[in-house]
């Protein structure tokens, strides 16, 4: 099986690492297409095929990917509509907002089976959280595409109407997380660590965190009262947190998002 990676700027490129790194699809079967040379040259070093033509690498290719800013999708899809084969290729689109009603009116009968993928940049490092939205799919082409990017972290298959709050929850989502980090390494300097050391202390911790809770099943509120105790240092840091807003900051920045 062939895949045509369109696009090979954040999110495209962080797809391709993952893809390279997984064993769905061989080096020599991933072709990656992209503008930027600097783009392509990144990723010929490692075996896959390269091109600066968008009808070049998706002409041949079972599984096409158009991973683009929102506003390029149409474009990108126009210039390859021609080569497009529905009766025996697979159109994967990731790009948030883009509807699949508008993707299908600009391809007519040319849309091959449709699937709008929002995965997370973590993707490269095979630990995305993914959404996936099957559109005109049979349930083996969803399990074929699911198949693909289980392997690069874990896969909801969800439906339209629930992909931007996937979108804000773990593509945004990561980003939220990533300033809890920054934020709590900030904080362990200020009490007397060195800035790596606390980095590591927090990544550390925040790993601790969700082992635990995938061993145990346990509710996050039931894992933290395993850790408080009357009078003590950790519910003391619990509520400071909360008089200034944690829980509420962290839904009022998800429901900001997802708008």
């Amino acid at each position: 099986m062939k895949i045509a990676m369109i696009g090979a700027g954040a999110m495209g490129g962080a797809t391709v690492e993952g893809l390279i790194k997984g064993n769905m699809f061989k080096n020599e079967d991933i072709t990656v297409a992209d503008p930027s040379q600097a783009a392509i040259d990144r990723f010929a070093a490692s075996g896959v095929s390269v091109t600066s033509d968008n009808v070049l690498a998706a002409r041949d290719a079972d599984v096409v990917c158009v991973c683009v800013k929102p506003w390029l999708v149409w474009k990108v899809l126009e210039g390859i509509k021609h080569v497009l084969r529905p009766s025996s290729q697979l159109l994967v689109v990731i790009a948030a907002g883009v509807k699949s009603s508008e993707i299908k009116e600009w391809l007519g009968d040319n849309c091959p089976p449709l699937f709008l993928v929002i995965p997370n940049i973590a993707i490269a490092q095979m630990a995305s959280m993914t959404f996936v939205v099957p559109v005109g799919a049979t349930d083996e082409q969803t399990a074929t595409v699911k198949g693909m990017f289980d392997e690069m972290g874990q896969t909801l298959i969800t439906d339209e109407q629930h992909l931007a709050a996937g979108t804000t929850l773990a593509s945004c989502g990561i980003a939220y997380a990533m300033r809890y980090i920054r934020a709590a390494s900030e904080g362990g300097v200020e009490l007397g660590f060195k800035a790596e050391d606390a980095k590591q202390i927090v990544m550390q911790t925040v790993e601790g965190a969700v082992k635990l809770l995938e061993a145990t099943g346990l509710h996050p509120e039931q894992a933290i009262d395993l850790v408080t105790t009357p009078w003590g240092v950790t519910i003391r840091g619990l509520n400071e947190m909360e008089h200034a807003g944690f829980t509420s900051a962290v839904i009022r920045g998800l429901k900001a998002g997802a708008k």
